[in-house]
Protein backbone atom coordinates (compact mmCIF):
# COMPACT_ATOMS: atom_id res chain seq x y z
CA UNK A 1 0.00 0.00 0.00
CA UNK A 2 2.97 2.35 0.38
CA UNK A 3 3.00 3.12 -3.36
CA UNK A 4 -0.40 4.76 -3.08
CA UNK A 5 0.46 6.58 0.14
CA UNK A 6 3.52 8.20 -1.44
CA UNK A 7 1.86 9.09 -4.76
CA UNK A 8 -1.20 10.52 -3.03
CA UNK A 9 1.05 12.72 -0.91
CA UNK A 10 3.11 13.72 -3.95
CA UNK A 11 0.01 14.69 -5.92
CA UNK A 12 -1.37 16.83 -3.11
CA UNK A 13 2.04 18.42 -2.52
CA UNK A 14 2.45 19.18 -6.23
CA UNK A 15 -1.06 20.63 -6.44
CA UNK A 16 -0.08 23.06 -3.69
CA UNK A 17 3.52 23.72 -4.81
CA UNK A 18 2.73 23.56 -8.51
CA UNK A 19 5.74 21.54 -9.59
CA UNK A 20 7.50 18.14 -9.59
CA UNK A 21 11.17 18.33 -10.54
CA UNK A 22 12.86 15.80 -12.82
CA UNK A 23 14.78 14.01 -10.07
CA UNK A 24 11.71 13.51 -7.88
CA UNK A 25 9.61 12.39 -10.86
CA UNK A 26 12.12 9.67 -11.79
CA UNK A 27 11.76 8.16 -8.32
CA UNK A 28 7.98 8.52 -8.25
CA UNK A 29 7.65 6.96 -11.68
CA UNK A 30 9.44 3.82 -10.47
CA UNK A 31 6.83 3.47 -7.72
CA UNK A 32 3.94 3.90 -10.18
CA UNK A 33 5.38 1.23 -12.44
CA UNK A 34 5.90 -1.08 -9.45
CA UNK A 35 2.23 -0.63 -8.48
CA UNK A 36 1.19 -1.64 -12.02
CA UNK A 37 3.31 -4.81 -11.78
CA UNK A 38 2.66 -5.86 -8.23
CA UNK A 39 -0.96 -5.09 -7.34
CA UNK A 40 -1.91 -8.77 -7.44
CA UNK A 41 1.06 -9.87 -5.33
CA UNK A 42 0.20 -11.18 -1.83
CA UNK A 43 1.23 -9.02 1.13
CA UNK A 44 0.28 -8.63 4.79
CA UNK A 45 -2.01 -5.64 4.50
CA UNK A 46 -2.30 -2.37 6.37
CA UNK A 47 -2.50 -4.22 9.69
CA UNK A 48 0.71 -6.21 9.06
CA UNK A 49 -0.80 -9.57 9.97
CA UNK A 50 1.51 -12.49 10.79
CA UNK A 51 -0.28 -15.04 8.63
CA UNK A 52 0.67 -16.11 5.06
CA UNK A 53 0.33 -13.34 2.51
CA UNK A 54 -2.90 -12.68 0.65
CA UNK A 55 -3.99 -10.11 -1.92
CA UNK A 56 -5.50 -7.59 0.47
CA UNK A 57 -8.22 -5.39 -0.97
CA UNK A 58 -6.79 -2.33 0.75
CA UNK A 59 -3.33 -2.95 -0.72
CA UNK A 60 -4.72 -3.40 -4.24
CA UNK A 61 -6.76 -0.23 -3.76
CA UNK A 62 -3.66 1.74 -2.80
CA UNK A 63 -1.92 0.50 -5.94
CA UNK A 64 -4.92 1.90 -7.81
CA UNK A 65 -4.32 5.21 -6.03
CA UNK A 66 -0.66 5.21 -7.12
CA UNK A 67 -1.62 4.67 -10.76
CA UNK A 68 -4.46 7.18 -10.72
CA UNK A 69 -2.33 9.91 -9.13
CA UNK A 70 0.54 9.09 -11.47
CA UNK A 71 -1.71 9.58 -14.49
CA UNK A 72 -3.02 12.83 -13.01
CA UNK A 73 0.52 14.13 -12.44
CA UNK A 74 1.45 13.40 -16.06
CA UNK A 75 -1.64 15.17 -17.37
CA UNK A 76 -1.54 18.15 -15.02
CA UNK A 77 2.18 18.89 -15.11
CA UNK A 78 3.07 17.59 -18.61
CA UNK A 79 5.50 15.03 -17.18
CA UNK A 80 6.84 12.09 -19.22
CA UNK A 81 4.87 8.93 -18.52
CA UNK A 82 2.29 6.44 -19.74
CA UNK A 83 -0.81 8.11 -18.40
CA UNK A 84 -3.25 6.16 -20.58
CA UNK A 85 -1.71 2.82 -19.61
CA UNK A 86 -1.64 3.70 -15.91
CA UNK A 87 -5.23 4.86 -15.99
CA UNK A 88 -6.25 1.62 -17.73
CA UNK A 89 -4.59 -0.46 -15.00
CA UNK A 90 -6.20 1.74 -12.33
CA UNK A 91 -9.60 1.04 -13.91
CA UNK A 92 -8.76 -2.68 -14.00
CA UNK A 93 -7.96 -2.67 -10.28
CA UNK A 94 -11.17 -0.83 -9.42
CA UNK A 95 -13.20 -3.34 -11.43
CA UNK A 96 -11.39 -6.25 -9.75
CA UNK A 97 -12.18 -4.86 -6.30
CA UNK A 98 -15.87 -4.45 -7.09
CA UNK A 99 -16.03 -7.94 -8.61
CA UNK A 100 -13.53 -10.16 -6.79
CA UNK A 101 -13.75 -8.65 -3.30
CA UNK A 102 -17.57 -8.66 -3.30
CA UNK A 103 -19.26 -11.40 -1.28
CA UNK A 104 -22.93 -11.74 -2.16
CA UNK A 105 -23.75 -13.68 1.02
CA UNK A 106 -22.09 -11.08 3.26
CA UNK A 107 -23.53 -8.27 1.17
CA UNK A 108 -20.18 -6.55 1.44
CA UNK A 109 -16.74 -6.07 0.00
CA UNK A 110 -14.24 -8.24 1.83
CA UNK A 111 -10.69 -8.16 3.15
CA UNK A 112 -9.10 -9.95 0.19
CA UNK A 113 -9.59 -10.21 -3.55
CA UNK A 114 -11.31 -13.57 -3.75
CA UNK A 115 -13.16 -13.27 -0.47
CA UNK A 116 -12.55 -13.22 3.26
CA UNK A 117 -13.95 -11.44 6.27
CA UNK A 118 -14.88 -7.82 6.84
CA UNK A 119 -12.15 -5.25 7.34
CA UNK A 120 -12.63 -1.67 8.46
CA UNK A 121 -9.84 -0.54 6.12
CA UNK A 122 -12.43 -0.92 3.32
CA UNK A 123 -13.89 2.34 4.63
CA UNK A 124 -10.83 4.05 3.11
CA UNK A 125 -11.89 3.25 -0.46
CA UNK A 126 -14.07 6.38 -0.84
CA UNK A 127 -11.60 8.51 1.12
CA UNK A 128 -8.88 7.71 -1.43
CA UNK A 129 -11.32 8.15 -4.35
CA UNK A 130 -11.12 4.50 -5.39
CA UNK A 131 -14.87 3.85 -5.12
CA UNK A 132 -17.49 6.59 -4.55
CA UNK A 133 -19.08 6.60 -1.11
CA UNK A 134 -22.54 6.36 -2.69
CA UNK A 135 -21.71 3.31 -4.84
CA UNK A 136 -24.29 0.68 -3.80
CA UNK A 137 -21.58 -1.86 -2.91
CA UNK A 138 -19.80 0.74 -0.80
CA UNK A 139 -23.02 1.73 0.97
CA UNK A 140 -23.67 -1.95 1.71
CA UNK A 141 -20.08 -2.41 2.92
CA UNK A 142 -20.38 0.57 5.25
CA UNK A 143 -23.58 -0.87 6.74
CA UNK A 144 -22.02 -4.33 7.13
CA UNK A 145 -18.97 -2.92 8.92
CA UNK A 146 -21.12 -0.77 11.20
CA UNK A 147 -23.15 -3.82 12.18
CA UNK A 148 -20.65 -6.70 12.29
CA UNK A 149 -17.47 -4.94 13.38
CA UNK A 150 -19.26 -2.85 15.99
CA UNK A 151 -17.73 -2.79 19.46
CA UNK A 152 -20.59 -0.62 20.73
CA UNK A 153 -20.95 3.12 21.31
CA UNK A 154 -19.61 4.05 17.88
CA UNK A 155 -16.43 1.99 18.26
CA UNK A 156 -15.25 -0.48 15.63
CA UNK A 157 -12.93 -3.45 15.53
CA UNK A 158 -10.59 -3.34 12.54
CA UNK A 159 -11.49 -7.00 11.80
CA UNK A 160 -12.56 -10.08 13.76
CA UNK A 161 -9.53 -12.32 14.46
CA UNK A 162 -11.76 -15.40 14.75
CA UNK A 163 -12.90 -14.79 11.16
CA UNK A 164 -9.69 -13.21 9.82
CA UNK A 165 -6.80 -14.82 11.74
CA UNK A 166 -3.85 -12.47 12.20
CA UNK A 167 -1.29 -14.72 13.89
CA UNK A 168 -1.13 -12.37 16.88
CA UNK A 169 -1.72 -13.16 20.53
CA UNK A 170 -3.60 -11.00 22.99
CA UNK A 171 -6.89 -9.21 23.06
CA UNK A 172 -8.07 -6.86 20.32
CA UNK A 173 -9.48 -3.48 21.29
CA UNK A 174 -11.56 -1.12 19.17
CA UNK A 175 -9.30 0.74 16.73
CA UNK A 176 -10.10 4.45 16.89
CA UNK A 177 -9.13 5.53 13.38
CA UNK A 178 -11.69 3.06 12.00
CA UNK A 179 -14.46 5.03 13.67
CA UNK A 180 -13.17 8.26 12.13
CA UNK A 181 -13.24 6.53 8.74
CA UNK A 182 -16.86 5.68 9.48
CA UNK A 183 -17.55 9.36 10.24
CA UNK A 184 -16.26 10.28 6.78
CA UNK A 185 -18.29 7.59 5.01
CA UNK A 186 -21.51 8.61 6.75
CA UNK A 187 -20.84 12.23 5.88
CA UNK A 188 -20.11 11.50 2.21
CA UNK A 189 -23.28 9.40 2.03
CA UNK A 190 -25.27 12.46 3.11
CA UNK A 191 -25.84 11.26 6.69
CA UNK A 192 -24.34 14.39 8.20
CA UNK A 193 -26.22 14.37 11.50
CA UNK A 194 -25.12 10.79 12.23
CA UNK A 195 -21.56 11.65 11.23
CA UNK A 196 -21.44 14.69 13.52
CA UNK A 197 -22.87 12.74 16.47
CA UNK A 198 -20.28 9.98 16.01
CA UNK A 199 -17.46 12.49 15.60
CA UNK A 200 -18.39 14.32 18.81
CA UNK A 201 -18.60 11.05 20.75
CA UNK A 202 -15.10 10.12 19.58
CA UNK A 203 -13.69 13.53 20.53
CA UNK A 204 -15.20 13.09 23.98
CA UNK A 205 -12.94 10.06 24.50
CA UNK A 206 -9.78 12.21 24.52
CA UNK A 207 -8.03 12.67 27.85
CA UNK A 208 -7.66 16.02 29.63
CA UNK A 209 -4.77 16.94 27.31
CA UNK A 210 -6.87 16.21 24.22
CA UNK A 211 -4.87 13.08 23.38
CA UNK A 212 -6.19 9.82 21.97
CA UNK A 213 -4.86 6.25 22.06
CA UNK A 214 -4.56 3.68 19.32
CA UNK A 215 -7.33 1.47 20.71
CA UNK A 216 -10.08 1.60 23.32
CA UNK A 217 -11.38 -1.18 25.55
CA UNK A 218 -15.06 -1.32 24.52
CA UNK A 219 -16.22 -2.52 27.95
CA UNK A 220 -14.43 0.03 30.12
CA UNK A 221 -13.34 2.83 27.78
CA UNK A 222 -9.74 2.35 28.94
CA UNK A 223 -6.96 3.30 26.55
CA UNK A 224 -5.11 0.42 24.88
CA UNK A 225 -2.12 0.14 22.56
CA UNK A 226 0.15 3.00 21.57
CA UNK A 227 -0.48 6.32 23.30
CA UNK A 228 -0.71 8.95 22.01
CA UNK A 229 -1.33 7.51 18.56
CA UNK A 230 -0.75 9.70 15.48
CA UNK A 231 -3.11 7.50 13.43
CA UNK A 232 -6.04 8.43 15.69
CA UNK A 233 -5.23 12.14 15.56
CA UNK A 234 -4.85 12.08 11.78
CA UNK A 235 -8.32 10.52 11.63
CA UNK A 236 -9.74 13.21 13.90
CA UNK A 237 -8.22 16.06 11.87
CA UNK A 238 -9.30 14.56 8.55
CA UNK A 239 -12.88 14.04 9.76
CA UNK A 240 -13.02 17.56 11.18
CA UNK A 241 -11.90 19.03 7.83
CA UNK A 242 -14.34 16.87 5.85
CA UNK A 243 -17.28 17.65 8.13
CA UNK A 244 -16.56 21.38 8.04
CA UNK A 245 -16.41 21.38 4.24
CA UNK A 246 -19.58 19.31 3.87
CA UNK A 247 -21.52 21.39 6.40
CA UNK A 248 -20.57 24.59 4.55
CA UNK A 249 -21.55 23.00 1.25
CA UNK A 250 -24.89 21.92 2.72
CA UNK A 251 -25.52 25.40 4.10
CA UNK A 252 -24.79 27.02 0.73
CA UNK A 253 -27.15 24.60 -0.99
CA UNK A 254 -29.88 25.34 1.54
CA UNK A 255 -29.42 29.10 1.12
CA UNK A 256 -29.65 28.76 -2.66
CA UNK A 257 -32.95 26.86 -2.36
CA UNK A 258 -34.40 29.48 -0.03
CA UNK A 259 -33.21 32.52 -1.98
CA UNK A 260 -36.04 34.61 -3.51
CA UNK A 261 -36.48 34.43 -7.26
Amino acid sequence: DVYGEILDCAYKWAAYRGEIDESLWRRLRRLIEAAAREWRNPDHGIWEVRTPGRVFTYSAAMCQVALDRGARLVERFKLPGEAAKWRAVADEIRAAILDEAWDEKLGSLTQHLGGGGLDASLLCLPLRHVIPADNPKMVATTAAIAERLSAGHGLLYRYLPQVSPDGLTGREGAFLICSFWMVDNLAYQGRLDEAIDLFESLCDRANTLGLLPEQVDPSSGAFLGNFPQAFSHVGLISSAVNLTWLMKKSARSREARLAPL
